[in-house]
């Protein structure tokens, strides 16, 4: 027989999971616990920054219409830009350090957080794909000049000269002066940056570029630095940059973005406080230019710069746009 103070305390405690919204192991049959709520149908879309973000873009959209994962479409959508000869700031073709030399940095980065990068690496067409075999192939996450080209050939790359005579007569006639200025949306400080979502809404990120048009030889800019030219966390969103490098270092722009997504912000909202970020706390922004793009993972996007005439591309299953991002400073 059960005593009144013991029914008691048996009642309690078979009321306590229901107050705290528990149920009691005893109530999940194995029906209910492989019950599963219905899986948001995700559309695959590309992010990038510039005019040229399109074509590049394209290029992604052929490994997402296949089935292909972010990573990939990141991967190869850049490499397009890097082996453009006509781009001044990106890869082959890209204008030489005040040395003549033409030193790459890439970053790139995947769903589960890996990443990887070059810094400084001259000889080789894609350097985003040498990051990536950083990120896959090697304990570290970044490589530095002679030693991210010594890894890069150990791994089947081959050696390349990379200054094309159209970017050795545009350094011999910045000679005559040697003046530096960083000249605004103008392709001798600009990047690719590319944000990608895959059909199952993972996120992947890459960038790449030559960086700073006839720059001290070794300077390093934000494109490669994980954070700071290109972040992405895949339970948030992702963002890169583009732009004067030293600026975005100076805020991490790109980790900041997501952060801020992170914290309820949309992406539109989480660019524009990057660059307010930057002209609140460094002086001289009038005469460069910093851009910023985002996407989160429910595929809204957003971009905006100092300047104005910072443009992105967008690509979905229903557009394929380049649009024009606001700016801080007005035409």
């Amino acid at each position: 027989m059960v005593s009144r103070r013991k029914f008691l305390a048996q009642t309690a405690l078979g009321a306590l999971p229901a107050t705290l919204g528990i149920i009691p192991l005893e109530a999940c049959s194995e029906t209910n616990s492989e019950k599963k709520l219905p899986e948001e149908v995700l559309s695959p879309m590309v992010i990038s920054t510039w005019d040229f973000g399109r074509k590049a873009n394209a290029e992604a959209w052929k490994v997402l219409s296949n089935g292909g994962s972010a990573l990939d479409a990141a991967e190869k959508g850049v490499m397009l830009i890097e082996a453009d000869e006509n781009n001044a700031s990106v890869g082959y073709g890209g204008l030489p350090d005040r040395d003549g030399r033409v030193a790459l940095d890439a970053c790139i980065m995947a769903p589960d957080g890996n990443c990887g990068a070059v810094c400084s690496i001259e000889h080789i067409m894609h350097p985003v794909s040498v990051a990536r075999k950083v990120m896959e192939d090697t304990p570290h996450v970044i490589l530095v000049g002679d030693g991210a080209l010594e890894f890069a050939l150990s791994k089947g790359f081959k050696k390349e000269n990379l200054l094309t005579e159209k970017a050795r007569l545009a350094w011999e006639e910045w000679k005559v002066e040697s003046k530096y200025e960083p000249k605004i949306n103008v392709e001798q400080h600009d990047t690719i940056g590319m944000l990608v979502m895959d059909k199952n809404g993972d996120l992947a990120g890459a960038c790449t570029t030559s960086g700073l048009a006839f720059k001290m030889r070794g300077r390093v800019g934000d494109s490669p630095i994980i954070g700071a030219g290109m972040y992405v966390d895949n339970e948030v969103g992702g963002a890169a940059a583009t732009g004067l490098g030293e600026a975005v270092l100076k805020v991490l722009g790109s980790f900041l973005i997501v952060e801020l997504m992170r914290q309820g912000s949309s992406p539109q909202a989480a660019c524009e406080e990057a660059v307010h970020r930057i002209v609140k706390k460094q002086a001289g922004y009038e005469n460069f230019q910093v851009g910023f793009i985002a996407m989160n993972k429910k595929g809204e996007t957003g971009a905006f710069s100092i300047q104005p005439a910072f443009t992105y591309a967008l690509k979905t299953e229903k557009n394929d746009n380049v649009n024009e991002a606001g700016a801080f400073l007005k035409k």
